[in-house]
């Protein structure tokens, strides 16, 4: 039974229950929003018995007002909805597509806050292109179990500017803690975004290393710059500019992969160092945990993809690519490459 809300609460449907669909919906569904979370069967249950768990710094915050649901259908039911959250891997979005297709006339504005510069159009084919608003996450959070979201470093939410709804979802994420930013541009923010998804990632998963191990070698780090660069000159192409996010540098991480790298190898490290020097990167615990699929073909992948219809090239992200693609498909051993940086260097000669 579809139930009303205040005129202050914003109603919220989130796909995925994972550390951002967690960590926003508990965030919001703490400062008293109506949030209601579509998760798949073999969750739901567990969610709905124990509720969702929240750690913020010290303090833990225990939720039962969020509701799971298993199908659209059934949170059409609760309540008329503001937003939906789009929380999902990259590698779910066609699952998604399909999900969400045969109700596009009934659901709301939704909000892309996936990896990746290229879920919006797809979403945009079965919802209308003005119902979709892209977002980023630059803010860093952990799952530690089904419900159970702990904060690790906040940095904030990249929002598009460009829909009626956006100043009134902005509003309420940082009335949530959230700190989020509207950018008028939403493919310089989705662009920036993904150079940050790229940087000590696929190379980190293909050799077993932590990013301050990658950085510190020369011939990685000269690797990474090109990388970065590549990227870099694809979005000129694309006439988009680099631009900072909410915690995040992103400019400052242009110009360290534009020196020479004598010069930016130093800068470059300290600030990785400081950043997540040890913390293994999403691409490294998808392939290390035993998982069928990877977001890399919407990261490396992407770029390569763009860079082919502005006529710019992109060996190195091409080759990123092709070989973590190979070792997800197992056409090549897990370890064909641990801790051996000259097997990788060696493919660009």
């Amino acid at each position: 039974m579809m139930q009303r809300k205040s005129e202050d609460q914003l109603a919220v449907l989130i796909l995925g229950a994972g550390a951002i669909g967690g960590y926003l919906g508990a965030s919001l569904a703490l400062n008293e929003h109506r949030i209601v979370i579509l998760e798949r069967q073999h969750n739901a249950a567990i969610l709905r018995e124990q509720g969702f768990y929240l750690t913020l710094g010290e303090r833990t915050h225990h939720l039962k007002n969020i509701a799971v649901v298993t199908s659209i259908d059934e949170a059409l039911k609760f309540v008329a909805f503001d937003a939906a959250f789009i929380a999902v891997k990259s590698y779910d979005t066609a699952a998604a597509v399909e999900t969400l297709a045969p109700y596009s006339a009934q659901l709301p504005p939704t909000v892309c806050l996936q990896n990746g510069v290229e879920n919006e159009e797809a979403l945009s084919a079965v919802l209308g292109e003005s119902k979709v608003i892209a977002g980023t996450v630059t803010t860093a959070v952990a799952k530690d179990g089904p419900g159970k979201i702990r904060l690790e470093r906040l940095r904030g939410v990249g929002l598009s500017a460009n829909h009626s709804i956006s100043k009134r979802l902005a509003e309420a994420k940082n009335s949530a803690g959230l700190n989020a930013r509207l950018y008028s541009n939403a493919a310089e923010m989705k662009w920036s975004k993904l150079l940050t998804n790229l940087h000590c990632n696929a190379t980190c998963a293909i050799l077993d290393l932590t990013p301050a191990e990658v950085m510190a070698n020369p011939e990685l780090f000269a690797l990474e710059m090109r990388q970065l660069r590549e990227a870099l000159s694809v979005m000129h192409a694309l006439k988009l500019k680099v631009v900072d996010l909410p915690g995040t540098p992103v400019r400052a991480l242009a110009f360290g992969a534009r020196l020479p790298v004598a010069l930016g190898r130093p800068l470059m490290a300290g600030a990785v160092g400081r950043g997540r020097g040890e913390k293994m990167p999403s691409l490294h615990i998808d392939l290390h945990t035993g998982k069928s699929r990877s977001e890399v073909d919407w990261l490396n992948g992407a770029v390569v993809r763009a860079g082919e219809k502005v006529g710019a090239a992109t060996p190195v992200n091409k080759m990123l690519n092709e070989t973590l693609l190979k070792l997800m498909k197992k056409e090549l051993p897990l370890d064909s490459f641990f801790h051996h940086p000259e097997r990788l260097t060696r493919l660009q000669t």
